[in-house]
């Protein structure tokens, strides 16, 4: 069964990723959790947005499916990195508008030294 996304889901970027946050490389992880920096960049049908966030001890790295980035500090499984300097709402119009009909959405995790 799939789920639907609904219009109040105004937070959601992407479904039917390939890896959830477990799925994610240990070594990226391991730096997440000492507190890195890391920067996220998501592209679609030519048009990127780029997001700033921190990582935190207390990430779990568990949920099999969901990758969750937060404005907040609240961290559960979903969760990869805190206190972003933007959300979904925050997006360009244009991504906005890409993401609505996407061919592919491409999440890509950088960190920062």
């Amino acid at each position: 069964m799939e789920k639907e996304i609904g219009p109040r889901a105004d937070c959601v970027v992407g479904v039917q990723a390939e890896t959830g946050a477990a799925g994610l490389d240990q070594n990226l992880k391991k730096l997440l959790k000492s507190g890195a920096t890391v920067k996220l960049l998501i592209s679609c049908g030519g048009v990127r947005e780029e997001v700033l966030a921190k990582g935190h001890p207390s990430l779990s790295f568990d949920h099999p499916t969901d990758i969750v980035v937060r404005k907040s500090s609240y961290t559960c499984g979903r969760t990869i990195a805190i206190l972003a300097d933007k959300g979904a709402a925050d997006f360009s119009r244009e991504l906005v508008e890409k993401l609505q009909h996407p061919n592919e959405v491409l999440l890509t995790i950088e960190i920062l030294l």
